[in-house]
C-alpha cells in the first residue's frame, strides 16, 4: 500500500499540474501579473486542501478528473490569501516555504493585484472541469462561503482587530474556525461534491474539516513558539511579534497539544464508518505530530 506522504507527494503533484495546465491555456505573455501569480501559487507547500478534496472524492468512489478542478481552485484560494497575509500591512513576512514572499519579489502593489487575480483564476478553473452545472454551482458556492466575508474574510478581519488585544478565548475560536477552518471544511465538502455524495457525507466532512482545521492551527501556533525558521520555512515568532492570541495565550504547549489530540480524535471519529476512510485518518494524525 502506497504510504501517506508518498500520496500526499502525487496528490500535490497532480495538483500542481493542474495549476500548471490552467495557467498555460491562457493566450497571454508571461506578464508581470501572471508571472507574480504563478510565483505565489507554485512555490511549493503542503498541498494539504487539494489532497483533501482528492481524498474525500476517492473515499466516495468518485475519479481524479472530477475532483482535480476544485483542488487547483481551492489551492488558488489558499496561496491568494498567504500573498495577502504576508504583506507589510498585514503580518509584514518576508520568507514563505523557504523563499522571499510574493511582495518582496515583485513589490507591495503587485502582489496585491496577483493575490486578487488568483480569487477569480480559481474560480474560472473550478469551471473548467468534466462535472456537470450542478456541480460546479455547488462547489462555487462552498468557494465563495469559504473565502469571502463569511469565512476566510472574517477571520483575517478578527485577526488584525486582534493585534496586540487579548481577546476572549471564545473569539479565538471563531477566528480560527473562519480563517483556517473554513477552507479546510470546503475542501473536505468540494471532494464530496465532485463524488456526488449525500448529505450524510458533507456533514461528515464538515465535522471531519472542523477538527482538522482546529488542530492545524493549534499545531502552527505551537510551533511558532517552539519550531524553527530552517524547518518551517518561514519566519517564527510572527505571533509574538505582532502581540496575537495565540491557544498558547491560554495553555501551555502540552496543554495545547492535548486539546489538538482530541479534536483530531472527534474529527477521524466522523469520518470513520466509511470503508475507504484509512488515508484521511491517517492524515489527521501526521497533522497533528508534524514538525513543519
Amino acid at each position: 500500500m502506497q504510504s501517506l506522504l508518498d500520496r500526499m507527494h502525487d496528490a500535490a503533484a497532480l495538483c500542481e499540474d493542474t495549476m500548471r495546465r490552467y495557467f498555460a491555456s491562457k493566450d497571454t505573455e508571461k506578464t508581470t501579473l501572471y508571472r507574480a501569480m504563478e510565483y505565489g501559487v507554485m512555490g511549493g507547500g503542503k498541498r494539504i486542501r487539494p489532497f483533501l478534496t482528492l481524498e474525500f472524492c476517492r473515499m466516495l468512489g468518485g475519479s481524479d478528473a472530477a475532483a482535480l478542478p476544485y483542488a487547483a481552485a481551492i489551492e488558488m484560494i489558499h496561496n491568494f490569501s498567504l500573498i495577502h497575509d504576508d504583506m507589510p500591512c498585514m503580518d509584514n513576512d518576508d520568507l514563505r516555504r523557504g523563499s522571499p514572499t510574493t511582495h518582496k519579489v515583485f513589490g507591495e502593489a503587485q502582489a496585491l493585484i496577483a493575490g486578487d487575480a488568483l480569487i477569480f483564476a480559481a474560480f474560472d478553473c473550478a469551471l473548467s472541469g468534466v462535472s456537470d452545472a450542478e456541480s460546479q454551482n455547488r462547489a462555487l458556492r462552498e468557494l465563495a462561503l469559504a473565502a469571502g466575508a463569511d469565512g476566510m474574510c472574517e477571520g483575517q478581519m478578527i485577526d488584525m482587530e486582534s493585534d496586540g488585544v487579548q481577546i476572549p478565548f471564545e473569539r479565538l475560536l471563531a477566528l480560527h474556525a473562519h480563517k483556517t477552518g473554513a477552507l479546510i471544511r470546503a475542501a473536505a465538502k468540494l471532494g464530496v461534491i465532485a463524488a456526488g455524495g449525500d448529505d450524510a457525507a458533507m456533514a461528515a466532512a464538515d465535522a471531519y474539516g472542523s477538527g482538522i482545521g482546529l488542530a492545524f492551527q493549534i499545531v502552527d501556533d505551537v510551533l511558532d513558539v517552539y519550531g524553527s525558521t530552517e524547518t518551517l520555512g518561514k519566519s517564527v515568532g510572527s505571533d509574538a511579534k505582532n502581540e496575537k492570541s495565540t491557544f498558547l495565550s491560554f495553555m501551555n504547549a502540552d496543554e495545547a497539544m492535548a486539546y489538538a489530540a482530541r479534536v483530531t480524535k472527534e474529527a477521524t471519529d466522523a469520518i470513520a464508518g466509511y470503508p475507504a476512510s484509512e488515508t484521511l485518518i491517517s492524515l489527521g494524525e501526521w497533522l497533528l505530530h508534524r514538525t513543519y
